[in-house]
């Protein structure tokens, strides 16, 4: 299971010295136990991808913030979390994969307009949440739906 791959990799950095590396695992480890104790359950795979991919959005957020405020150090750290972080997530889709499930997704929903948008975002997400940043699958959708 991911949860474990996890802990062993805390272990492991703890043991080699790597301080940075087991910072930003614990940081990891710690919002996955957040996420347990809030809804009261043990979290299955798809829950663990979620909140790693929170993470990395939060993250890439953080760097643009940084980056204006022209703290490149502070930049430099979260881009190095979200490296150590990607390492967890599923294999990413390519944009034909993408490009197909999106296809498909309309087909199967019959949506013909922008309007329709939520009915086609729907089904996607659960497919290709943390395979695909959804922000840019929505931007997609609203595009072919438009044209």
């Amino acid at each position: 299971m991911l949860r474990d791959t996890i802990n062993d990799d805390v272990k492991a950095a703890m043991k080699s010295g790597d301080a940075r590396r087991r910072d930003a695992l614990r940081l990891l480890t710690a919002a996955l136990k957040q996420k347990e104790v809030d809804e009261r359950k043990t979290l299955a795979e798809p829950d663990v991808v979620a909140v790693i991919e929170k993470m990395i959005k939060q993250r890439r957020d953080s760097i643009s913030q940084f980056k204006q405020g022209g703290r490149e150090d502070l930049a430099q750290n979260e881009e190095y979390e979200i490296a150590v972080l990607e390492k967890y997530m599923p294999a990413a889709m390519s944009d034909d994969e993408i490009d197909a499930a999106i296809a498909a997704a309309i087909a199967e929903t019959g949506a013909k307009a922008p309007a329709d948008m939520g009915k086609v975002m729907g089904p996607l997400k659960g497919k290709l949440a943390g395979r695909a940043d959804m922000s840019k699958v929505s931007a997609r959708v609203k595009q072919k739906l438009a044209g």
